[in-house]
């Protein structure tokens, strides 16, 4: 099997699905004109994951000196030693007593997992994958199964533009202005606005002269769930954040002009959701296609994603309809059929099979090409 195209045409997402669900193995190249990333996958399993254009300060060396687990000098020491027995960096460190193993995997694991979220970010660039067989990298990961990597990526995407809205700067600094509530012994965070674990371990690490980037290092949470705790702590009011000298936050006003647009905004898109229900009912027999099964007028697989691309946005479109009628999204596509807003035929062309949708939350969904 081999797989290759452009982001543009088929998303990290799609190309994660495919791969996972049929269990295949082999490698995955991601370009772009600045990076190139591969990723090995096992039966449908990330196993490895290389930047082949990663800087410096993403280097696992550096990595754990920022984070303050080892120093410079025992880096240098280990690398010396490294360059001498050809052993891995890990194994150096660990024998010489620098870091336990356990620390030391922890952050090849964040090493990897943040090489990996990035690819939701590309807007562009090309992929190929290659069956063939695939051998753990030189530092070992936990094997990371296609279908998480792609529900936590598109969770990180959706929330991204929210969090920074807040945590806008790399340079803010952070005070505590009142300490945190007793843990419940069911308490697992994870949703915008509650307290975890991940918030009790950034608040522990808030300190004078520590800006956000600095609590991305040593808190060793990935770039993501450490802005995510930042945000949920502003929001709490257990934090402040400080703007560096010279600059200031938004003015209460400017906030609330940006609440108005947003709100305008808001509306707007309600209605333009709305009009396009009425487009996609009024339309329906314009998007038929043609004789046959579905997928079958399409020799060129290009045309074929082209199309589906569209129609995604159609099914989309009857989603937030589905949502604003009924107060949350559908369990299934077969909602929207027993709702008169789509046909059957709709729910797969151009497509043999019906289109992967899968309810995250009450407006947050995901809706990718469904497998064949």
């Amino acid at each position: 099997m081999s797989l290759k195209g452009t982001l543009k045409d088929f998303g990290i997402g799609d190309i994660l699905q495919l791969i996972g669900q049929q269990q295949k193995t082999g490698s995955l190249q991601l370009r772009t004109k600045e990076q190139e990333v591969r990723v090995g996958l096992k039966d449908g399993q990330i196993i490895k994951v290389e930047s082949v254009t990663r800087k410096r300060k993403d280097l696992i060396g550096a990595m754990l000196v920022r984070s303050e687990l080892i120093t410079e000098t025992q880096l240098e020491a280990a690398l010396e030693t490294q360059r001498r027995t050809l052993k891995r960096l890990g194994d150096v460190l660990v024998s010489s007593q620098a870091i336990t193993a356990e620390r030391f995997q922890s952050m090849v694991q964040l090493q990897a997992t943040e090489t990996i979220y990035r690819l939701f970010t590309w807007k562009d660039g090309t992929y190929e994958f290659i069956q063939e067989p695939v051998e753990p990298g030189s530092e070992a990961i936990r094997p990371l199964r296609a279908e998480t990597v792609l529900m936590e990526g598109f969770r990180m995407v959706d929330e991204w533009p929210v969090i920074r809205k807040k945590i806008h700067r790399d340079d803010l600094a952070f005070e505590r202005i009142k300490t945190l509530p007793q843990p419940r012994h069911d308490e697992e965070g994870g949703e915008l606005g509650s307290i975890g674990p991940s918030e009790r371990r950034v608040y522990e690490e808030i300190a004078l002269g520590r800006d956000l980037r600095k609590l991305v290092d040593i808190c060793c949470l990935g770039e993501f769930e450490t802005c995510k705790a930042l945000f949920n702590l502003v929001k709490g009011e257990y934090v402040r954040a400080i703007h560096p000298e010279g600059t200031q936050a938004p003015a209460p006003g400017d906030q609330r002009l940006l609440a108005r647009v947003a709100g305008t905004v808001g509306r707007v898109m309600a209605t333009m959701a709305v009009l396009a229900a009425a487009a996609l009912v009024v339309s329906r027999g314009a998007w038929a296609h043609p004789g046959g099964s579905p997928g079958s007028a399409f020799a060129d697989p290009a045309a074929q994603r082209h199309v589906s691309k569209a129609q995604r946005v159609r099914i989309e479109a009857a989603l937030e309809v589905f949502r604003l009628e009924r107060g949350e999204l559908p369990e299934s596509l077969d909602s929207l059929v027993q709702a008169g807003l789509l046909s059957p035929e709709e729910l797969r062309y151009p497509w043999r099979e019906e289109y992967y949708y899968r309810r995250l939350a009450a407006r947050q969904f995901v809706l990718l090409p469904p497998l064949r």
